[in-house]
């Protein structure tokens, strides 16, 4: 499971404030060449205990920042950068595959440079704001200015700007199996999961996460909690009493995805039904419908494997 940003940055200012604090670093990956477990922007804070959050590579980097750390070899500069994968045998040591390369910026931090933006941040993500990050590798100072949305990483050797932003909200219309098993999977990627469905039986047989079960009308739930750009909106009862509300206040609003279950045949039915609503054609043309890649997929779990996979192409293509 992928810890959120607003973790690895909460433990790195509760580091900074302890009375006895230790010496704290933010590594981030800010280049990758070749085939890399995790992409540009990965975070990891550690300090000298050898406490670790977040994740690199999954394991063999971050084994080498501890073996650095236990060594008293980490960084004393504010920023610098270590590169992996530079030699066959470092490839070898670490395991990175497939020859993949990656540059990490290990930037020293500490409480009074560093936790104003950190408690910056965190507030901007805490209010569902995005929050770009600079850092200047010649002084490790970190400036900071708000932005409207994600933008990608940008690091040119001599300067990182990272955005820092809300978890993606993933809006489940249907409490049912399929419902259950999307949420199972959005959790572990790192997606806040939201469920709701007006239908008392079903959410009593709830078997899935222990997410919020909203008992209101799908519309409501949307305009409450799912009509910003960071907001994912899927209909998933085939009731199209039920999701055809759902996704008529979905496609007015800012939702960055709104996707609906069903056929080809049920779609064009669905978009028939919207029509007479009078939505526009500007906003039909956003529907994700029908929902997730086209995989073959047949099972509950084979159809949330397709409908993540998709959200995992769209967000990839965007940065």
């Amino acid at each position: 499971m992928q810890i959120p940003e607003q973790a690895i940055l909460e433990s790195a200012l509760g580091w900074l404030l302890e009375p006895s604090a230790p010496s704290v670093w933010l590594c981030t990956i800010v280049a990758a060449q070749g085939s890399s477990p995790r992409p540009p922007g990965a975070l990891l804070a550690c300090n000298s205990r050898g406490d670790q959050v977040g994740s690199l590579s999954g394991g063999c980097i971050e084994e080498d920042l501890l073996e650095r750390l236990q060594s008293g070899a980490m960084p004393v500069a504010r920023a610098e950068l270590i590169e992996y994968g530079v030699t066959a045998e470092q490839n070898e040591r670490l395991g990175l595959p497939c020859g993949g390369r990656l540059r990490v910026l290990v930037q020293r931090l500490s409480a009074d440079r560093d936790a104003a933006w950190l408690r910056q941040a965190l507030a901007a993500m805490a209010t569902r704001r995005c929050l770009r990050r600079a850092v200047a590798l010649d002084s490790g100072e970190t400036e900071t200015c708000t932005q409207e949305q994600h933008a990608p990483l940008y690091f040119d050797g001599a300067r990182l700007e990272q955005t820092f932003g809300p978890q993606m909200r993933l809006l489940l219309v249907g409490a049912g199996q399929l419902g259950q098993s999307l949420a199972e999977l959005a959790l572990a990627m790192d997606y806040e999961v939201l469920v709701v469905d007006p239908r008392p039986r079903m959410r009593e047989q709830w078997q899935g996460p222990d997410v919020p079960l909203l008992a209101g009308m799908p519309d409501d739930a949307v305009r409450e909690h799912a009509s910003d750009r960071h907001s994912i909106v899927i209909t998933l009862t085939h009731d199209p009493r039920i999701d055809d509300m759902a996704l008529m206040e979905a496609l007015a609003t800012d939702a960055w995805y709104v996707g609906a279950l069903g056929s080809r045949r049920t779609t064009e039915k669905r978009l028939q039904r919207l029509r007479q609503l009078e939505l526009g054609e500007d906003r039909l043309a956003a529907l994700h419908a029908p929902v997730g890649l086209d995989i073959g997929s047949k099972t509950p779990l084979e159809i949330a494997v397709s409908i993540m996979a998709q959200l995992v192409q769209l967000r990839r293509r965007r940065q």
